[in-house]
């Protein structure tokens, strides 16, 4: 197994010597704290979603997010017009299924990007991914769904859509279907504020822009941002300055930091 904490820091340092821009198709409620999450990690955000544009804009990106959680059509659209133009380019699409298996039309949108453009990494919570990989899911919300083993999930999903898979949770596990990695880091915090979810899609998007290993760029990510939830939870007063502590520290992680506090492990 690699020296993850090692390599983690070597991207997070990449990232910020390289500034990728990261073009984002996302939905209206996090557009904002993506847009500064990407900033605070050392790279350059870009929100279009318009189809007379968005091809362009993802000819000059290094790394594609597509959201579905302010869904429409015309913005499904959009989706696959530009993920068709970034597996041209080469760079990696990352999609979010936001809310897949709460209603028919987001497990069909979801189903639809799939089966039209190459995703490089799906990034959902357990009831998302259990959907779209064929398992039961009980839906309790758009951000709250119950699904089956997640170990078994990710692997299952990987092999069917031939990509990298991010369950996150209490315990974020990544999968190519051959490897598979749990990541132990991040605080219950994140539960208390939109769009944490959202957030690490954009910083797996950012990571992936500048390693080709999709898996490693998967859990560099989540192991920055929970890092950086670990350190601001033990500054916060609550939800919102805690919010403020993670954007501070994902900005300004250290080598030690990332050695001292790393949990991860292969299974």
């Amino acid at each position: 197994m690699k020296n993850f904490a090692d390599l983690t820091y070597r991207i997070y340092s990449k990232v910020k010597a390289k500034k990728p821009l990261i073009h984002h198709i996302t939905n209206f409620v996090v557009m904002n704290d993506t847009a500064n999450l990407t900033l605070a990690l050392g790279a350059s955000p870009v929100m279009a979603h318009a189809k007379e544009e968005v091809e362009d804009i993802t000819t000059l990106s290094d790394a594609l997010v597509l959201n579905v959680g302010t869904l429409t059509k015309e913005w499904i659209e959009s989706m696959i017009l530009s993920a068709k133009i970034a597996n041209k380019k080469g760079i990696p699409v990352i999609l979010d299924p936001v809310g897949a298996g709460a209603t028919s039309f987001r497990t069909e949108m979801s189903f639809q990007i799939l089966e039209s453009c190459r995703v490089s990494i799906l990034r959902g919570n357990n009831g998302e991914i259990s959907t779209l990989a064929g398992f039961k899911a009980h839906a309790k919300g758009v951000d709250s769904l119950q699904g089956a083993d997640p170990m078994q999930v990710v692997r299952d999903a990987a092999l069917k859509f031939n990509c990298v898979v991010v369950v996150t949770g209490k315990e974020d596990v990544v999968s190519d279907g051959k490897r598979t990695v749990v990541i132990s880091n991040g605080h219950e915090l994140l539960t208390t504020i939109t769009g944490s979810g959202c957030m690490v899609t954009t910083a797996i998007a950012v990571v992936s822009a500048v390693h080709t290993d999709l898996l490693e760029s998967a859990v560099s990510a989540l192991s920055i941002f929970g890092i950086a939830a670990e350190i601001a939870a033990t500054k916060a007063k609550g939800p919102g300055s805690f919010k403020v502590y993670l954007f501070d520290h994902i900005h300004k992680l250290s080598q030690k930091e990332i050695e001292h506090r790393i949990k991860i492990r292969e299974i």
